[in-house]
């Protein structure tokens, strides 16, 4: 049997949020290690957007961690900016009638209050900002903090920048704790790599990981797809989105929802979203779904008509109840730190995530109040019969 890796710390994930606790943790002077079933930025953030966003997020604990990885993100891009294809594009949302503008102003107006830059803008300066909107919008808000990474990129260069040892291929199997309760490592099908501290970067899968810390979290999937355009010159400059997006975002309807979202990208191709449904891992390709993506994106940008998509793809977002990540030490189990559970916003919000992992790991006072993010919040009402049963996660990634 091999000799049983030591660290200081065991990060489970290899995605963006994986990444950033790595970068933090390391740079606070710690020995990390990275595992991962499958490769860097095989789950949700390899079929992501790269979105940074403080545009769809309403006033509260979210904006503010949102406004916290923010300048994180810009520091960030001053390092590696030209390896993440780091862009600070801006964001423009749309309100398609009268009444929708004034609730946009309205949420607007209390982002701003908590130091997000929305800057109202009038039917006829949309144009300036985005000259091919379908006309006769009666106007929007522009969000110059909203930027975008390519999250592949992303998540391999905050790895290599942490200088952290990386296992993939590798399953987690268990996270044993001692006599004291607390937690000594992981046990993976390669074998076991022992450590005071354990931070389950899972993503869609968290709620397995840590239930098999004793420390469960009720993450479930929520799919979403992504159409793709053939390369165009660069006709759409922000990403842009019909306000009723954040109706979406907010939502806890396990329906299918879609609401435009359009974006160019620097490579040429156009993205278009953006859909929610909970149907579990289902891998299934929905033509309507594809179908309602191309008629919103359409509706926003009539030119699209006469675009061809080359591909769609599809990712699994991890959806906790509260629509709020769990971020913290996990009085449930000593020494196991949950950092999932965020949804569409993991890109966005990794940065803050691994920077407070970082220090609730080394003792350092939260730059954010930690409370409404406690991994131990949920009450058994909010979990799904059977969802954590012994076995799901072998079965479901069979």
């Amino acid at each position: 049997m091999a000799k049983p890796l030591t660290c200081d710390v065991v990060v489970v994930g290899a995605g963006m949020t994986g990444a950033a606790c790595a970068l933090y943790a390391a740079r606070a002077g710690l020995d990390v290690i990275v595992v991962d079933r499958g490769p860097v930025a095989g789950g949700t953030t390899g079929a992501g957007e790269g979105n940074i966003l403080v545009s769809d997020k309403e006033p509260g604990p979210e904006l503010g961690l949102a406004l916290l990885s923010g300048r994180l993100w810009t520091e960030l891009a001053d390092e590696l900016g030209r390896f993440i294809e780091y862009e600070a594009k801006g964001g423009v949302v749309v309100a398609g009638s009268p009444g929708a503008l004034t609730a946009l102003e309205r949420l607007a107006a209390g982002q701003r209050a908590a130091g997000v830059d929305a800057r109202p803008v009038a039917g006829d300066e949309l144009y300036a900002l985005e000259p091919h909107l379908a006309p006769g919008l009666p106007g929007g808000v522009h969000y110059p903090q909203d930027a975008q990474v390519m999250p592949a990129l992303a998540a391999a260069h905050l790895l290599r920048a942490s200088g952290a040892r990386l296992s993939t291929g590798a399953t987690v199997l268990d996270v044993p704790r001692g006599a004291d309760g607390a937690v000594r490592g992981v046990r993976t099908d390669r074998g076991e790599i022992h450590a005071p501290a354990v931070i389950n970067a899972a993503g869609t899968w968290g709620g397995e990981i840590a239930a098999r810390a004793g420390a469960p979290l009720p993450v479930l999937p929520r799919r979403g797809f992504v159409l793709v355009t053939e390369p165009l010159p660069r006709m759409i400059r922000h990403k842009v989105y019909a306000a009723d997006y954040v109706a979406d975002v907010a939502s806890d309807s396990a329906a299918l929802q879609t609401s435009p979202v359009v974006e160019g990208t620097a490579a040429g191709p156009v993205l278009i979203g953006a859909s929610r449904e909970r149907v579990g891992f289902d891998r299934a390709f929905s033509l309507p779904v594809v179908r309602a993506l191309a008629a919103g994106a359409t509706r926003l940008f009539p030119f699209l008509a006469d675009v061809h998509a080359q591909r769609a793809y599809l990712g699994f977002r991890p959806y906790l109840p509260d629509h709020l990540p769990a971020i913290g030490p996990d009085p449930r189990a000593p020494g196991l730190y949950q950092a999932c559970g965020h949804e569409g916003a993991g890109i966005g919000l990794a940065p803050a995530t691994g920077w407070l992992i970082a220090q609730a790991l080394t003792g350092a006072t939260p730059d954010l109040d930690p409370t409404p993010f406690r991994p131990d919040r949920f009450g058994p009402d909010r979990f799904e019969p059977g969802r954590f049963e012994p076995g799901r996660f072998e079965e479901e990634t069979a």
